[in-house]
């Protein structure tokens, strides 16, 4: 399962890589896809016997109420969201949808 079970060392993964995924604009920093990683790997590591399909839909519903969303919405986030997860649970999804 999880590479990592603290958010500090794959803050630390992303920080360096997040601009190397499809879905990054040059337009935006890290701190734009921050909380989507986190809440991916929050997510992850909540229902580790879940697959992506088994939960999209509530994180999708459940992310207006995320503590650490800042202004994006689901729409802007679920990129970011889906690879965080993907690494998390071992699933290297690179080009996210």
């Amino acid at each position: 399962m999880a590479n990592s079970d603290r958010w500090e060392d794959e803050d630390t993964f992303w920080r360096t890589n997040y601009r190397t995924r499809p879905y990054a604009s040059a337009s935006n920093d890290y701190e734009f896809y921050q909380p989507g990683y986190r809440y991916g790997f929050d997510a992850a590591n909540r229902y580790p016997d879940k697959s992506w399909d088994e939960v999209e839909s509530d994180l999708s519903r459940s992310w207006n109420t995320y503590e650490h969303r800042g202004k994006s919405t689901w729409e802007q986030m679920k990129a970011s969201v889906r690879d965080a997860w993907d690494r998390v649970t071992g699933r290297h999804r690179v080009g996210a949808r």
